[in-house]
């Protein structure tokens, strides 16, 4: 076996602390558990965005029934891929508490938030075994992105996390972390066939809760075998583990995983906007790449090198081949590269003046990018309470539509077009056409049409009424003029919005 990288073999003597040691070292754990803190307030008031909508359906469903909980989103039979083992547990919990979704969702956050810090701090703790190592690793994780925000699920900036926390994306980052952890101490350390056969399955429950997450793991576990070239004796337990979490995936009832292979190009046009302001989204990471090379003149197997080789090529081959879904695996290049550029400054073999360079590089790039997400502050504080400098970076969530749920029942179909349409089956309620891509939906594009035509002003009055009676729509979400006479105003919501409803 190869000998530990010099940040992680025991020195046989613990060298003397200086005064300003223990200092720095409680300053960064403080300030690790103020980041937690923040994250905690942001899961009390759960800001609506992107697919929390989806994950609230998702539950509702399988609160319902978790037998045959059918399509999420609109009233047909059919198999979806967000139905995955998190979700089915959650959707117990959900029933058998009788507790309102939101509330399951917030258990969901603080579960995986949970996950994700002490995977990371076990990950961590495999590379370096300075204590100050996992909170400075995670103030990279965070803060090295760029001077222009993302925000998407799987991605771990802190203005992306605070919004995604509870999304299973996070909850399956948590786990990859672990499960990297897990994987080195087994590649360095002889184990039973138990633990081989536990990574296998847990690998398998990673790529059923999030598919892109679960690539990020796998490329993550490529780099800690490749790193470690693990002797001959140590292969079958590798493929007999693979071969267990192959087998979960084909058994999950919910859905068909390697069907998922065969998505098509649905998701490439949603995707494309990872490619763009590259330079500005994730500047802040080169810091990291820089720290990488100096790993790599170190160790040519270095693992995280390996890793941010292995995710790169694929983000490159997906802009190449214009397969935009591909830069979904950005993390298994970004979390690397912000890994490396924290333990850099903790590296025994530099010299004090190169250490502390290192650090003051660490501590400019990462004030830049608390500066850039420091409109997180809102979700806590409100957007009026922060500062004209502060607002600036604070990205509004989107309104709700709880409006509707004392006159829309559960499974009543709701004709609703752009963000309405994303939102409306959380409360329990179905959509004409799904908000999102999907591809076990063979007449995805079919209701897509008939939304649209409907929502047409030249439409003819009995086309709209034809398209209403199709799909046994019971409730219109339009504006304060209807485009069809016959429909009975309820109630009114924000932004002119009126609940209307569909007579036969």
């Amino acid at each position: 076996m190869r000998a530990a990288p010099p940040e992680t073999r025991p020195s046989g003597r613990v060298a003397p602390r200086s005064p300003g040691t223990g200092r720095r070292l409680a300053a960064s754990r403080i300030a690790a558990a103020l980041l937690l803190v923040l994250l905690l307030v942001v899961i009390v008031r759960l800001p609506w965005a992107g697919d929390l909508g989806m994950h609230a359906a998702t539950v509702e469903r399988l609160r319902h029934s978790l037998r045959h909980p059918g399509n999420p989103l609109v009233d047909a039979d059919t198999p979806s891929p967000y139905y995955s083992p998190w979700m089915v547990l959650l959707g117990c919990v959900a029933r058998l508490g009788r507790l309102p979704v939101f509330d399951v969702l917030r258990l969901a956050a603080l579960a995986g938030l949970t996950l994700l810090a002490t995977g990371v701090w076990r990950y961590v703790r495999t590379l370096s075994t300075h204590r100050a190592a996992p909170a400075l690793a995670a103030f990279s994780l965070v803060l090295l992105w760029g001077t222009a925000v993302i925000n998407w699920s799987g991605f771990l900036s802190l203005n992306s996390l605070a919004l995604t926390v509870s999304y299973p994306s996070v909850l399956a980052l948590g786990l990859a972390f672990h499960h990297w952890a897990w994987l080195t101490r087994a590649l360095r350390a002889p184990g039973g066939w138990g633990v081989w056969l536990g990574l296998g399955a847990l690998w398998a429950v990673i790529l059923l809760c999030h598919q892109f997450t679960g690539i990020v793991a796998t490329l993550g576990d490529l780099a800690v075998v490749i790193a470690a070239r693990p002797p001959r004796a140590r292969w079958p337990r590798l493929a007999v583990g693979t071969a267990v979490g192959l087998l979960v995936l084909w058994l999950w009832p919910y859905y068909d995983f390697f069907a998922l292979f065969w998505a098509g190009d649905d998701l490439d046009g949603v995707h494309r906007a990872l490619y763009t302001e590259f330079a500005g989204r994730y500047w802040l990471a080169l810091l990291g790449v820089a720290a990488l090379v100096l790993r790599l003149r170190r160790d040519r197997w270095d693992v995280l090198a390996v890793f941010f080789a292995l995710g790169a090529l694929v983000c490159a081959a997906g802009y190449a081949s214009a397969h935009y879904e591909w830069g979904r695996a950005l993390p298994a290049a970004l979390i690397p590269a912000q890994l490396a550029a924290a333990l850099e400054v903790l590296h025994r073999g530099h010299r004090r003046a190169v250490r502390t360079g290192w650090a003051w590089a660490l501590a400019g790039a990462l004030a830049v990018g608390a500066w850039t997400q420091a409109g997180v502050l809102g979700y806590v504080v409100g957007r009026t309470a922060l500062p004209e400098a502060l607002a600036a970076h604070y990205t509004p969530p989107w309104s709700t539509y709880e409006w509707i749920s004392p006159y829309v029942r559960y499974g009543d179909v709701v004709m609703a077009r752009d963000f309405p349409n994303r939102l409306v089956p959380a409360y329990g309620p179905y959509t004409v056409a799904p908000g999102y891509p999907d591809f076990f939906l063979r007449d995805a594009a079919r209701r897509e049409k008939a939304v649209q035509i409907y929502y047409t002003r030249r439409t003819p009055p009995g086309e709209r009424r034809e398209i209403l009676r199709r799909y046994d729509v019971r409730w219109v979400l339009d504006g304060t003029r209807p485009m069809q006479p016959g429909l009975r105003p309820v109630t009114h919501g924000p932004d002119g919005q009126v609940l209307y409803a569909a007579t036969p």
